[in-house]
């Protein structure tokens, strides 16, 4: 296939503007790294740099010091990272799977119900009485689990969208024929085929509960080993806060040499490592699940 002059040109501005693009996707993953391995003299004095003066590790010696709580809070983040995923993939999965059946009785009004909560909630207060007073949670696993995120209704709406536009509706009556019901149907058919947008919405899923805080911070009062990465993170950082504001809290700390601008570089660091490598091998599911599953046939 002989291309064009003008197709050549094209392609080169294309390929131009992509790589601008991921540099200045990259870059401040680049920057926050090298802040947080940057002395902290240095960052007060000169600001974040890409090309620091003087190199320090004192952040991450700060985050070692702390290496039990660390790893214990890596494997309850992972523990709730996976379960939560698959609970709620699972859940939508099959609430998606009702709405995309054309004949399902009253699914304009679930639908609407379901889009309704895109909208409105109950708001922070209600939920937190709901969940602590009749659902008595408090302290548990299930309290980093459960609430808000659970179940997503843009989730549903994707994966109905998906399934109505990319799974043939002849595969279903084949299945019907053969003695199938809807749950052989959605085991056999809707879970191989829907894979794409499975992995893409797990994938949401996943990062909403690995970037979670707040949950630890509602609901878990006494039993701090619960606590997942970012909670824990994030006490660090309260601390680091409390530290410098408060002189008699700090007397026997030289704040000038403790590194709490370069601490919280490292500190958010260490919490998007996973994400960056788990994600390269989904990303092919990602692509491809978000584009069908947002194009209406």
């Amino acid at each position: 296939m002989v291309i064009s002059k003008k197709q050549k040109v094209y392609q080169v501005i294309i390929h131009i503007v992509l790589i601008l693009m991921a540099l200045f996707m990259v870059m401040p993953f680049v920057l926050l790294f090298l802040c947080s391995v940057t002395d902290e003299t240095t960052l007060v004095l000169n600001g974040y740099s890409f090309f620091p003066e003087k190199f320090s590790l004192a952040a991450y010696e700060y985050i070692i010091s702390s290496g039990g709580k660390i790893i214990r809070a890596y494997g309850m983040t992972f523990a709730i990272t996976i379960v939560g995923t698959l609970v709620n993939t699972l859940i939508s999965s099959l609430l998606a799977y009702g709405l995309s059946l054309s004949n399902l009785p009253g699914r304009k009004v679930l639908s609407f119900i379901v889009f309704f909560t895109m909208l409105f909630n109950g708001g922070l207060v209600p939920t937190y009485l709901m969940y602590t007073t009749y659902f008595h949670i408090t302290d548990t696993f299930f309290a980093l689990v459960v609430p808000t995120f659970l179940m997503s209704a843009m989730n549903v709406i994707m994966m109905r969208t998906f399934f109505q536009t990319s799974i043939p509706t002849a595969l279903y009556e084949a299945c019907k024929i053969d003695g199938g019901g809807h749950f052989l149907i959605y085991r056999t058919i809707v879970l191989p085929l829907g894979k794409p947008i499975l992995v893409s919405m797990g994938l949401f899923a996943g990062l909403a509960y690995w970037n979670d805080w707040t949950n630890g911070l509602y609901y878990i009062s006494d039993k701090k080993e619960l606590w997942g990465i970012q909670s824990l993170l994030n006490q660090m950082i309260t601390n680091i806060q409390y530290l410098s504001s408060n002189a008699q809290a700090a007397a026997n700390v030289d704040m000038s040499k403790f590194p709490s601008t370069a601490v919280r570089m490292a500190i958010a660091f260490v919490g998007i490592i996973p994400i960056l490598i788990v994600f390269p091998f989904l990303q092919k599911y990602f692509a491809k699940g978000i584009a069908l599953g947002a194009v209406k046939g």
